[in-house]
This record gives structure tokens, C-alpha cells and sequence, in this order.
């Protein structure tokens, strides 16, 4: 007998004019407020690529975004940066925002969203050279589901942590 109340399945793409941003609705005002309000302005001026996990291809379960970056050498613990280069900055990918609706909330949507952006990460820096992920956690939750998955802090930024690319690849084989 089919189970009555299946989870929908969801599928990622690029963030779209079909995609209801008004209806989303997540523990973060600010992560909210820019799905809804800035987003699509940033995907069009290429200023990030935004992904939403999606089950019917207008609903959004999920978004997150991502755009080149580089961080400061000396930012990044000693231990790791005498090994990496010379040079005072080294490019990384930045998962700009990320964030879950509370509609599907419990459903291991974060890590789904993670996962993919990391993948994405991984496959682009073949072609677009970039040593990390980087991320900009918004609070202490988010500190801590980003360890979870071995995000290292960076010291001298609160709340920005780092994962070697090198890791991702590894996550993935």
C-alpha cells in the first residue's frame, strides 16, 4: 500500500521569475528579506548566482547563493597558510546566504542545500581556480551546523569559517 503522506520530491535550479519569493518564509528576517527583495537584482547584475531546492519548480524549500571571493592570507590559521602560498590573498567560493523555509523544516533540507552548493563549489573550481568554501554564518546555530561539516572558523572574523576544497573533494569521492 503507497504511503499516503510522501515527502514531495526536490530538485534544484537557478533562481527564476516562476519561483513564489513572496511565500517564502525562514528563521531569518534578513536571509528572507533578500531572497524576496534583492536577490533576482543580484543574479542579474552577476553579482551572485542564486540556486533554489524546489519541489513543484515554484515553491521554494530552500535557497542558497554563490559568487567568487578571496580571503586574506593572514586570516586563515598559520598552521594552514605557511603551507598554501605567498601571496596575500587566495581565491575561494563564498556561500553568500543560505537558508531553509520553515515549511520544511526537519526535512534535512540544510544539509541538502549545503551539499549541492558545495558540490557546485567543487566542480567550478576546476575550471575557476578556488581553494575554499567560505562562509559567513549568521549566529551561533549556524556556527554550529556548518562544523557540523567540518567548517574551520576563521580566528580573526566572527562567525566566518572556511572548508579546504581539497575536503569538499574528499566529501564527494
Amino acid at each position: 500500500m503507497p504511503e499516503e503522506h510522501a515527502s514531495p520530491k526536490l530538485f534544484f535550479e537557478p533562481l527564476g521569475s516562476q519561483h513564489d519569493r513572496a511565500a517564502f518564509s525562514c528563521e531569518s528576517t534578513k536571509l528572507e528579506a533578500y531572497l524576496k527583495h534583492q536577490a533576482r537584482q543580484d543574479v542579474e547584475k552577476r553579482l551572485a548566482a542564486a540556486f533554489v531546492l524546489t519541489p513543484d519548480g515554484k515553491t521554494i524549500a530552500g535557497y542558497y547563493t554563490l559568487s567568487q571571493y578571496s580571503i586574506q592570507l593572514d586570516t586563515i590559521p598559520e598552521s594552514i597558510a605557511s603551507k598554501l602560498t605567498k601571496h596575500p590573498l587566495v581565491p575561494t567560493t563564498l556561500i553568500g546566504r543560505l537558508a531553509r523555509s520553515t515549511a520544511f523544516a526537519g526535512r534535512g533540507v540544510g544539509e541538502l542545500l549545503l551539499m549541492d552548493a558545495l558540490h557546485r563549489s567543487l566542480a567550478h573550481s576546476r575550471e575557476i581556480a578556488s581553494w575554499a568554501v567560505v562562509v559567513d554564518a549568521k549566529d551561533e546555530k549556524a556556527v554550529s551546523f556548518y562544523r557540523k561539516y567540518g567548517f574551520i572558523e576563521i580566528p580573526k572574523v566572527s562567525h566566518r569559517l572556511f572548508l579546504p576544497m581539497r575536503t569538499v573533494e574528499a566529501m564527494f569521492r
